[in-house]
This record gives C-alpha cells, sequence and structure tokens, in this order.
C-alpha cells in the first residue's frame, strides 16, 4: 500500500524555539557603541573602515564599512555584513544592509545566515543539531520578523543540502505566525512537493485548521486508494479531524478524531475507524459464490467484512474523585483482520472513579468494565461480552486491632452491581446484580527467619439470577436468588533464605561480588462452603473461586552483583511453583471431559490444565535472566508430570551488540485441544543501525506459524539517514485467515520537522 501524508513545518523564530547568544561587553539600553580600525566623521554622521561595528544592548553589526547616523541610527553596511540578534539567536549575514538601530528595521541584501532550530524529543524521531539555514536575494528585518525574499530554508549542512524549502516570500513573525506562499519542496534539487499557500502557526497555541495533505496508494486487496482530510482546530482547548479513502476494489473508509482538555485537570480522546465495504469480489481470497451456495449468503452477505471500531480515553477529577476511562469497541473480528493490521480478539475497557478516605486506607471506586471476546474468528456473532452497568466496590487495607505477641490486622472488600454477560447460548436479564462482602483477618510471626501468616476470611455473596441447566452444549437461567457463603483459610510459610556470596571471574564482567540466594514458601489453602459451583453466573474473579484444599509450594533462586561502585543488581530469577490438591474435584466442581476454570489454577498459571480431576498441578517455571545491559531473556513454561509433557512454553529474548540487535520469541500451547486450540508462533527479527543513526541501517521481523507451517506476517526496511533527513522502504507481507496483501510503504523523514510518505512511526522498526 502506497500513499503520501505530510508533516512539515518551517523554522519557528518563536521564543520557545530559539536559545539566546550570550552578550559581553554590551552597552546600556539606550546607548549605541560603535568603532572601527578607521574612524572619521563629518557632522551626525561616522564612517567607519576595517572591522568596523555598531552596537545596541540586542544587536551587534559588523561589516568592511558603516556609515553611522547618529542622529537617525541609520547605519548603512557593506562588505561581509552580519548581524548578530542575541534574543533570537539568529546569525544574518548580507553582501550590503541598510538597517536602524533604534527601531531595528531595515533591508539586507545578498543575505544567507542561521537560526537556532528545535530538536524534537519524542522518541524514534529524527533529530539533528544543525541550526536552520536560508538563503535569499534580500531579507526585511522588522524587529525580530524576517521577511525572506527569493530564497530557501534548510537544516542540511551547506552548500550542498539534501533538502531545500524554497519560495518567493518567507514571512516569519514570532510568537505569532510563519507564512510562505507559491512554495517548493526539493529533495537534490528535484521538485517534490508545491504548496500554493502554507501557513504555521508559532504562538502558544501552534495549531492551525486546514486540508490533510491527499494520500494515494495501492494494496492488492484493497485495491487503488485515494483520500484526504480536514484539521479543524476548535479552540485551544478542542481539536478533531476526518479522513475518508476511497478503495477502487472494496468501498470507503473514514477515520475520525476529536480530542479536548476542559480544564486542567481533565482531557479526553476520541477515535473512530470504520469502513463501507461493497464486498470480496470474484477472484479474491474469501470470495463466497452466493449462487453456487446460497446457505452460506442465509441472513447476510459473507463477502461484506464492512464494519466499525473506535476507542475512547479520558480522564478528569470531580468532588475529591480521580477518574479514568478507557473504552474500547470492535463490531467485527473479520473487519479487523480485513482492514486493520494490529487487532485482537480481546477487547478491554475499563472506567471508574475513585476516591480514598481516612489517610488512603479506605478507597470507594465506581466501576464500569466491558469485556468482548471472539471464540470464532469465522463467525462475528459467537462471542462473549461482560459487563459492569456500573458496580460499587469498597476496600480497606490491613488496620491493625491487636498488638502484642499476637498481633492482629483486619482488612475487608464489597462491592455491588450490575452485571451482564451475553453469548450466543444465553443472556442474562437486565438488571441482574451481585452483592459481595469480603472480611479477612491476619496475623503475622515470625522466628529466627522463619515466616508465618495466618489469615482467614469470610465472604457472602448474593446473586439475582442462576443457572437452572449448564452444560458446554447449553444453559438456560432462572431468575431466582442464589447465596453463596465461604470461608478461606491461607496460612503462609516462609523458611529463612539461603545465601552465598562468590567472586566472579573477570571475563564475565559481572561486577566485584556475586550473590546467590534462595527462597523457600509454602501456602497452604483451605476453602468451605461452595456447594453450587456449576449455577453461578460467571462475571470475574469473584465468581470463579471453589472449594479447594491445597499446598502450594514454591522456590525461588536469584542472583544479585555489586559493581565496583556498590550498585546492587538483579541479573537471574528462577521460580518454579507447583500446587498439590489433596480434594482433586474441588469441591466437586470439576467435570471429566470438558475445559474447567477456577480461581486457584487461574491464579497460578494463565493457561487451563483442569480437563478433570487431578490431584497435582503442572510445575510451573519462570526465569529472567539479565546479566548485562544490551543482553535480556525470559522463558516461562508448565510442565505436566501426569503426561510427562510440557503444557506451554513462551520465550522472548533480545540481544543488541553495538549497532546490531537481534529479537527471538515463541509461544506454544500443546494442551488438548479440549482445553487451548494448539499453536506454535515463532517470532524472530533483526537488523543494524538504529533510527537516529546517520548513515545505512536495516532491519526485519518475521511472523511464522509453526504449527500451520505459514508465514503471517512480515516486513522488511532499510533506512538512509544523513545529516539531516532520511529515507525508508519498508515491505510488508500481511497472511491471516481473511487477508493475503502486499504493501510496500516508505517516508522521507526531515530532521527536527516531520515526514512524508505512508511508513507511520508505530510501523517502524526503527
Amino acid at each position: 500500500m502506497i500513499g503520501v501524508i505530510l508533516s512539515l513545518s518551517i523554522p519557528c523564530f518563536s521564543q520557545n524555539a530559539v536559545h539566546s547568544l550570550p552578550k559581553t561587553d554590551s552597552p546600556p539600553d539606550t546607548e549605541i557603541w560603535e568603532g572601527g580600525v578607521v574612524q572619521d566623521s563629518q557632522g551626525e554622521w561616522k564612517y567607519l573602515k576595517g572591522a568596523a561595528e555598531v552596537r545596541t544592548s540586542e544587536v551587534t553589526i559588523t561589516a568592511d564599512e558603516i556609515d553611522f547616523n547618529g542622529d537617525t541610527s541609520w547605519a548603512y553596511a557593506r562588505g561581509h555584513v552580519r548581524m548578530v540578534h542575541y534574543a533570537t539567536g539568529d546569525i544574518l549575514n548580507a553582501d550590503h544592509a541598510e538597517y536602524n538601530l533604534k527601531t531595528e528595521e531595515g533591508k539586507f541584501f545578498i543575505v544567507y545566515g542561521t537560526a537556532p532550530s528545535k530538536i524534537m524529543t519524542s522518541p524514534g524521531s529524527l533529530t539533528t543539531t544543525n541550526p536552520f539555514y536560508y538563503q535569499g536575494e534580500w531579507a526585511d528585518r522588522i524587529k525580530t520578523r524576517l521577511i525572506l525574499h527569493k530564497g530557501f530554508i534548510t537544516d542540511c549542512k551547506i552548500p550542498k543540502p539534501w533538502w531545500t524549502f524554497q519560495a518567493p516570500v518567507f514571512d516569519i513573525v514570532p510568537g505569532q505566525h510563519a507564512i510562505a506562499r507559491r512554495s517548493i519542496f526539493r529533495v537534490k534539487h528535484v521538485p517534490v512537493l508545491y504548496l500554493p499557500y502554507f501557513y504555521r502557526a508559532l504562538g502558544k497555541n501552534t495549531r492551525q485548521s486546514g486540508f490533510l495533505t491527499p494520500t494515494f496508494g495501492h494494496s492488492t486487496t484493497h485495491g487503488w486508494l485515494y483520500g484526504g482530510g480536514y484539521y479543524w482546530a476548535i479552540n485551544r482547548s478542542y481539536d478533531t479531524d476526518y479522513a475518508l479513502q476511497y478503495m477502487s476494489l472494496r468501498g470507503t473508509n473514514h477515520t475520525f478524531d476529536f480530542r479536548g482538555k476542559p480544564d486542567a485537570k481533565s482531557d479526553f480522546n476520541f477515535s473512530f475507524f470504520g469502513v463501507q465495504d461493497n464486498g470480496i469480489q470474484s477472484g479474491q481470497q474469501g470470495y463466497t459464490d452466493c449462487k453456487a451456495n446460497p446457505a452460506a449468503c442465509v441472513g447476510h452477505n459473507p463477502n461484506d467484512q464492512g464494519g466499525e471500531q473506535f476507542s475512547l480515553s479520558g480522564r478528569t477529577q470531580i468532588l475529591g474523585f480521580t477518574g479514568r476511562l478507557d473504552f474500547n469497541y470492535l463490531s467485527s473480528f473479520i473487519f479487523a483482520a480485513a482492514f486493520t493490521n494490529n487487532f485482537s480478539a480481546q477487547q478491554n475497557s475499563t472506567g471508574y472513579l475513585q476516591r480514598h478516605f481516612d489517610h488512603d486506607s479506605l478507597a470507594l471506586n465506581f466501576v464500569f468494565s466491558r469485556t468482548q471476546v471472539f471464540e470464532d474468528f469465522a463467525k462475528n456473532s459467537d462471542q462473549v461480552i461482560l459487563e459492569k452497568l456500573p458496580s460499587v466496590e469498597v476496600s480497606s487495607r490491613l488496620k491493625q486491632i491487636l498488638e502484642g505477641k499476637i498481633p492482629v490486622w483486619f482488612s475487608f472488600e464489597g462491592s455491588g452491581g450490575l452485571l451482564s454477560r451475553h453469548e450466543p447460548t444465553l443472556q442474562t436479564s437486565f438488571p441482574n446484580d451481585r452483592l459481595d462482602l469480603k472480611p479477612t483477618v491476619s496475623s503475622a510471626f515470625s522466628f529466627k527467619g522463619f515466616s508465618l501468616y495466618p489469615s482467614v476470611s469470610f465472604e457472602a455473596t448474593d446473586y439475582s439470577q442462576q443457572y437452572s441447566a449448564n452444560s458446554p452444549t447449553a444453559a438456560t437461567l432462572a431468575t431466582a436468588n442464589l447465596f453463596r457463603h465461604d470461608a478461606d483459610f491461607v496460612l503462609d510459610f516462609r523458611l529463612p533464605s539461603l545465601e552465598r556470596t562468590y567472586t566472579p571471574v573477570k571475563w564475565l564482567h559481572l561486577g566485584n561480588k556475586i550473590k546467590h540466594v534462595i527462597e523457600v514458601d509454602a501456602q497452604y489453602e483451605y476453602v468451605t462452603g461452595i456447594n453450587q459451583f456449576q449455577r453461578i453466573i460467571q462475571f470475574d474473579q469473584t465468581d470463579i473461586i471453589s472449594n479447594t484444599n491445597q499446598l502450594t509450594v514454591g522456590l525461588t533462586n536469584r542472583l544479585y552483583r555489586k559493581d565496583q561502585k556498590g550498585n546492587v543488581s538483579e541479573v537471574l530469577t528462577w521460580r518454579l511453583r507447583q500446587a498439590r490438591y489433596f480434594d482433586p474435584t474441588f469441591g466437586n466442581s470439576v467435570i471429566a471431559g470438558q475445559r474447567n476454570v477456577n480461581l486457584f489454577t487461574d491464579e497460578l498459571t494463565p493457561f487451563t490444565f483442569l480437563d478433570g480431576p487431578r490431584g497435582y498441578s503442572p510445575i510451573v517455571s519462570s526465569l529472567t535472566v539479565n546479566p548485562y545491559s544490551f543482553f535480556a531473556i525470559n522463558y516461562n513454561a508448565d510442565y505436566d508430570p501426569r503426561n510427562h509433557k510440557f503444557l506451554d512454553h513462551s520465550v522472548d529474548g533480545s540481544l543488541r551488540y553495538k549497532k546490531y540487535f537481534v529479537n527471538l520469541g515463541e509461544t506454544a500451547i500443546v494442551t488438548k485441544t479440549l482445553l487451548f486450540p494448539t499453536t506454535d508462533q515463532l517470532i524472530v527479527g533483526g537488523g543494524y543501525g538504529n533510527s537516529n543513526r546517520r548513515g545505512l541501517n536495516a532491519g526485519a521481523s518475521v511472523y511464522y506459524d509453526i504449527f500451520n507451517h505459514r508465514l503471517t506476517q512480515s516486513l522488511y526496511q532499510v533506512t538512509y539517514n544523513s545529516d539531516c533527513c532520511g529515507y525508508s522502504l519498508q515491505i510488508r507481507r500481511i497472511n491471516n485467515f481473511v487477508r493475503d496483501d502486499n504493501e510496500y510503504l516508505f517516508s522521507f523523514t526531515v530532521a527536527n520537522i516531520g515526514s512524508v510518505g505512508t511508513l507511520q512511526r508505530q510501523g517502524r522498526i526503527f
């Protein structure tokens, strides 16, 4: 896919973009100093020759010869004229000039000069310390304002700049605006863009309404692309933009953004993307012939993959509450796969208002949440939606209520909310309320490094609805209250740490000392009272608690190093955990031959392993190795000793040596299909250079489905950066169950200014 997106500006001589030059031996504000090797005077005129100079508290002008009128303050300079303006930081050179040092206005002929540039600080942006160079036939200087005639500007080194921005007139008013008319942007003297009128605001509010640069391009699945848009700076607190793009093979897509900052404590951002799809054309991947297969087209057009997605984020403070919102909506997973590059089968939305009381020991939350999960990618209707509309939640931190040899702490959690669950087989009625209260009493004991933390919780939950029947294939609801109560006893036991210090060999470069620490912990938990697990409608972790009688043992190895300066860092962490279940059925809540989820297995590993009663869990391993700043690796795995195999593993590592870097990642799930679909995804990437490095930079990333023997995505990028600009070319291949597409992306980046092209910053390797 090829297109053009423009984000350019011309040098800002505004107060936030310049650096004042130091003033030495400056006269008082009301005086003008002058001097030269040879000085002559006639009345009010002074004739200065040889290193001639006139100076005020703000400006210094030097030349071979200067004729200066003391009454009118006019200076006429000839030969190697140079003006330094301390306030703006720019330096102007000319062949000859006439300038009034009192009114600070004049003309300069055959000019060239420099002005400090504002270095961009956003990550991944190309930057340069070069100043902006400008050159023209003549220039008008009115105080700090510069009007450049028949000239160009650039931030490349002179005399052979990579790019120039040429115009008959540049009118720059610091703190207000910069205007260029009939301007041409050239790369190596080749014109690439013509702008009849260019305006850029330079004040505190640098946004300006206007049309966005038209886009064009081509995609193998979407056809020829043509588009444009408009940006509206509504006022200093709000702005919006809208872009429309026509796809010759599919239809039109719409992009809309609206953001605002109503006050200092509040802001929001709304983004929308939608496609009006004309449908997959005959001969394209995924096309369904409805005449040949009418059953596949009953009730809908399978060739129409259009849809919409939007997000709304914001924050605020009101009545002592702190509020956050992050809402995401996706109409169709097929739509996301067909028209976007980044998509997920699960959309999470959360929002809350929170306030703390009693020195932050008590928290009150009003919570909204929505979770949307697409379970069958080919069927948009096969999705589960969980909602809190809303939930009021109260919690308190541990508060000591008894001291002495047996200290006692107290805490509690409580919530009440309106909940909803939608899925193909059922839909809860509204309102469906749930009330929950959980007080906890705990204590702590320690002796010679041994630690013991007992606690007991009592939880009571009331549901307004329940399952009257619940099976893997069907479920029915009953509008009848269900009251659940349970007791949860936890005993957390920790042994003294075992430590030993070593002196590492020098060639490992691990510092002066290495300390190996072994930590052993065990947690016994007994939960009873939950005897209607299959009747509980599941919304979140509150609802998946079951009876249990278990012991979880953990072993952790840590390596610390100390450098010559005494700084200590952790270079290796390896944690092993396994649970022993004395109640293999978890209070008869586990059903053989189906996928079972409860809170205790979910807390151990995110990969469900319960397909029936079992007496122990897999061994859960988590390893992190980070011995050097340029190398890191993480490896997580679940090994099932009952089946003598790994159920899943994931690894990701990164290595950077000087200008070279390598990334590797793999995630494999090999449990029974009943529990999780088998998958094995490999990601390999690497390259040479970085986003701001001068010269040639190259990189690649490959995503490969090992299980299905299919390359799902790949991208290859080459970038060349000069001292002031960069060229990037990226070839991207997307091959998923909906889309087989080739894209050719490019960008031309001007340091400290912006970029032109289809390769956006978030899609680059560097």
